[in-house]
């Protein structure tokens, strides 16, 4: 019955390239990459686009889309489908994309933290093709002493391949972005490091990061944001500075930060550039006004327009034009996993998918909520119905649906969760945080019988109602549960499903349909 989730996940990303794509109608429509999408990143191969974004604690790590007309994007792949790579256990963000047309081949940065000296690192993986597979080339060695994010690589007008990184900020230092040179097959960062701007404008406050450069009409111009990222207090905007040479010396505009929050979009960020015949696009990240926090940052897109004397500007004129930017979703678990759940990073994560559905293997991992499938939040209203079958589920295991956050609005935050679920002898609404479970209701679950149905409704991207049934009618458990407290830094609500208990049982979950 047990079957190692990394050889089922890639058959499901290989067999099911579209099960959990999302179409929109025409027209410019944002967000373009919905729910929790950080530091998106976008590149051009022939006539296709592909990109990728942050998948933080969450595996399979870094999605690879694809698009045509850059509104309807399809999950394709992953750059990890199988979890995390051999050395790094967490922190997973800003992947870059980048594809080298003599070389015919997709290199990926991205920054973990690795396991042996808990530091955080750039790293670098390549693929023949964007469907991968992709082989990890582990961390870049730039220095022992420092961590190193946001790697981006571009050509100097000699055509020499340089890496432009970030250090990691230290509290009462400056923050600097630099570039250093690159070997053309991506392993070896060598010679001099060049600083390129550091944090010396008041908006900017402690950092400056998330670099993207790009050429135009004799300019290298560097987008790169500023501010407080992540956050329910976030400040974060997009500055721009412009240099002759990729070395420099570089000059910062003077009317920055050129893009800042409007009535529905706040605290937009890090992402590319790209251009599309005469005009420019930037692919970032940005929270909803409202309701944000609990969805996460979104992928948005907006075209880049110039003043007279030649810089970048945005007209700030996007809107949430895609009203309801949720995708219905109905699984029965017949066929391979879908590329679309995910688990954490650090979750040794056992299943069987087949004509009766699920088999989650039990566990008390991430902080003693359980075994964890989940989704990104995209919707500040939804619901959730999960069918359990305790006739096929072991005697000691609780299955269910829940909604998943931190404990606390900090990085690196431990896990909490809100959620229900059956097992046979109770059915119970509960909360875990800081690895304590507390139980808000319970009732005897023989009354609904081995078939149990299980609801999750969610209100204003807080507010949580509880339900179970036999099939005929819903009886509510808990109402107005608030999970407001329970925001994860950076990463937005995900729902999921959860099967808790002893190793080596399993919860059977017929279906799972999401409205």
């Amino acid at each position: 019955m047990k079957v190692s989730v990394r050889v089922l996940l890639f058959l499901g990303c290989v067999v099911i390239l579209c099960a959990c794509s999302f179409e929109k109608p025409g027209g410019a429509l944002n967000p373009v990459l919905p729910g929790d999408s950080p530091n998106p990143s976008v590149v051009k191969i022939g006539e296709t686009y592909y990109a990728s974004a942050t998948s933080n604690e969450w595996s399979p790590l870094f999605p690879i889309y694809k698009a045509n007309d850059l509104n309807n994007w399809e999950l394709l792949s992953y750059v990890f489908p199988g979890g995390a790579p051999d050395w790094a256990h967490q922190n997973f963000f800003a992947p870059e994309l980048s594809y080298d047309e003599q070389q015919e081949k997709l290199y990926v940065y991205y920054t973990g933290r690795d396991k042996l000296t808990n530091k955080i690192t750039i790293a670098v993986a390549s693929a023949d093709t964007p469907e991968g597979p992709f082989t990890d080339h582990g961390p870049l060695i730039i220095s022992e002493n420092i961590e190193t994010i946001d790697a981006f690589e571009i050509r100097d007008r000699d055509n020499k391949l340089y890496l432009i990184w970030k250090e990691v900020y230290s509290p009462g230092q400056p923050s600097i972005i630099y570039a250093q040179p690159i070997s053309e097959d991506r392993k070896k960062v060598y010679g001099e490091k060049h600083e390129l701007i550091r944090n010396d404008q008041q908006w900017e406050s402690e950092i400056v990061e998330g670099p993207c450069i790009f050429e135009r009409d004799g300019y290298f111009y560097l987008l790169y944001s500023g501010g407080n990222c992540c956050d329910i207090t976030c400040d974060y905007e997009i500055g721009v500075a412009r240099s002759k040479n990729l070395l420099g010396p570089w000059e910062k505009y003077g009317a920055n930060p050129i893009m800042t929050d409007n009535e529905i979009w706040k605290c937009p960020g890090t992402g590319d550039v790209f251009q599309e015949g005469s005009d420019y696009y930037l692919l970032f990240h940005s929270y909803k006004t409202v309701g944000g926090d609990y969805i996460g940052r979104e992928g948005l897109l907006e075209k880049i327009h110039w003043t007279d004397d030649d810089w970048p500007d945005f007209e700030r004129t996007t809107e949430m034009t895609l009203e309801n930017n949720r995708i219905d979703y109905y699984d029965d678990f017949s066929k391979a996993l879908e590329p679309c759940w995910q688990w954490r990073a650090t979750q040794k994560l056992s299943y069987a998918t087949g004509e009766n559905g699920l088999m989650l293997a039990a566990s008390t991992e991430n902080d003693l909520l359980g075994s964890l499938l989940a989704q990104p939040v995209k919707s500040m209203n939804f619901e959730v119905t999960a069918t359990i079958d305790l006739s096929r589920s072991g005697q000691a295991v609780k299955g269910g649906i829940l909604l998943i956050g931190a404990t606390n609005n900090g990085f690196g935050a431990p896990m909490a969760g809100l959620g229900i679920t059956a097992g046979h002898d109770l059915v119970e609404v509960w909360i875990t945080s800081g690895k304590e479970k507390n139980v808000y209701e319970a009732v005897p679950s023989n009354r609904y019988g081995d078939l149990i149905k299980l609801k999750m409704h969610v209100k204003n991207g807080d507010l949580l109602q509880f339900s179970v049934s036999d099939g005929d009618q819903w009886d509510v458990i808990a109402d107005s549960v608030d999970a407001s407290g329970y925001v994860p830094w950076g990463m937005g609500f995900r729902w999921g499903l959860v099967s808790k208990g002893e190793t080596n049982d399993f919860v059977n979950i017929q279906n799972v349909e999401l409205i």
